[in-house]
């Protein structure tokens, strides 16, 4: 039988020469240049071997000759060649790396690929019509409505991605978690001011890292059917919070004993009657000089988070300003490390302040205004109907019944966070 030669750049179909060269369906291969015969250390290494166990092998380049690993000083230039490409390869990556840095620091467009939603084919260009489409997301998601539920009815109005597909939940995050709709450029968990208008404020844009950022990944499960879960009720007899439990009849909370939720087993409470209170206090809460009182009372905590946007947004224009000097070699990289940590850990710690203070986004445009919000309610998606409850109402304690008096309002004893 002759002599059978695979052309290959073993780099990128490495298993599967080595699986043909062991099962002997092949006894040669050949590559452009001695460099092409891998594409790391440990792959010509295994190669080598491979050649020592079968026997004959042979290896032919077309800018080389052949390449006889059969010998050791074959094998020894192999090695050498092969040292060689890849500092080569580290050095073209370095380049690229620093390249990209430069690009980010200067907000710059780095390559092309799919038109973002939102701008023009020239990647810097706002599309007016989607632009508004992004505003409605990004408020739609911060006040509380759920990915899919902005998704699906995004759909239904007609409105496509900028593939010209449907909107799913991983777009729709993706669109809503890019720094891009801030006019900022994002690299290595840095920010940039980009060369491209903003669509959102990057106030706004953290607000929704943030809060996209903290959900898990879905469990496959049936969106919440449940309005008063996550907390917001407590069993009065041991501070546990309550769950959903359906029966075939009916919908219920209750405290369960269930591995995992820890609770005494003792107290439940009918869905139904119960939700419709709390929304009744809701709206009641809305118009109340109580909740008027709180929110101006709030009004410290507004000035924090503007000092603290404003800090942030300093720093990052200090650490940019860094960034930009040493691009152009002005300090070495120790420097720019020594002088970017404290600047980091100050922006990490105002993100994490940032992260714990409340927004009320969710019932700015109802507050004092509850006629709106009874007109709109059973419109609203049961998420967006969650979060307004959550940012009037901190958790509802629940008290045992007595027995003979049916639905009993004073059983719910609720404790306003605003």
């Amino acid at each position: 039988m002759g002599t059978v030669l695979v052309e290959v750049e073993l780099g990128s179909d490495t298993r599967t020469v080595l699986d043909d060269i062991k099962n002997r369906v092949i006894d040669g291969v050949l590559v452009w240049h001695p460099d092409r015969l891998q594409r790391h250390p440990r792959e010509l290494e295994e190669l080598i071997a491979l050649v020592e166990d079968v026997g004959s092998v042979q290896i032919e380049t077309v800018t080389a000759g052949d390449f006889d690993m059969s010998t050791s000083a074959g094998r020894s230039i192999a090695r050498i060649v092969g040292a060689i490409a890849r500092k080569d390869s580290d050095d073209s990556s370095s380049r690229l790396k620093r390249k990209h840095a430069e690009l980010a620091a200067a907000g710059k467009l780095a390559g092309g690929g799919v038109r973002p939603f939102g701008y023009e084919p020239d990647r810097l260009t706002v599309n007016p019509t989607e632009a508004a489409v992004v505003r409605e997301m990004a408020t739609r998601v911060e006040g509380g409505d759920s990915l899919r539920s902005v998704a699906a009815d995004l759909n239904s109005r007609g409105i496509r991605t900028s593939k010209g597909n449907d909107w799913n939940t991983t777009g729709l995050k993706k669109v809503l978690m890019s720094a891009r709709i801030s006019g900022r450029r994002e690299y290595g968990g840095e920010f940039f001011d980009a060369v491209w208008a903003g669509i959102i404020t990057p106030e706004q844009s953290e607000r929704l890292r943030r809060k996209l950022g903290s959900r898990t990944r879905s469990s496959g499960r049936a969106p919440r059917r449940y309005l008063l879960t996550g907390g917001l009720l407590r069993c009065g007899r041991c501070d546990t919070p309550m769950v959903s439990r359906p029966t075939p009849k009916r919908r219920r909370y209750v405290c369960s004993a269930d591995p995992g939720n820890g609770g005494c087993g003792r107290m439940s409470a009918v869905a139904d009657p119960l939700e419709a209170l709390i929304v009744e206090l809701v709206l009641y809460r809305l118009d109340s000089p109580e909740l008027a009182t709180a929110i101006t009372d709030s009004q410290a905590q507004q000035t924090e988070l503007a000092q603290l946007h404003d800090e942030v947004a300093a720093d990052q224009a200090m650490r940019d300003e860094l960034a930009t000097d040493y691009a152009n070699r002005r300090f070495s990289r120790s420097e720019w490390m020594a002088a970017r940590d404290p600047i980091q850990e100050r922006i990490d710690q105002s993100r994490r302040r940032l992260s714990r203070l409340s927004p009320t986004s969710a019932i700015d445009e109802y507050e004092g205004h509850a006629d709106l919000l009874a007109n709109a309610w059973v419109d609203l998606s049961l998420s967006r109907q969650h979060a307004i409850v959550r940012a009037v109402i901190d958790h509802v304690m629940v008290q045992p019944a007595t027995l003979g008096r049916g639905f009993d309002r004073e059983r719910f004893k609720p404790v306003f966070r605003l």
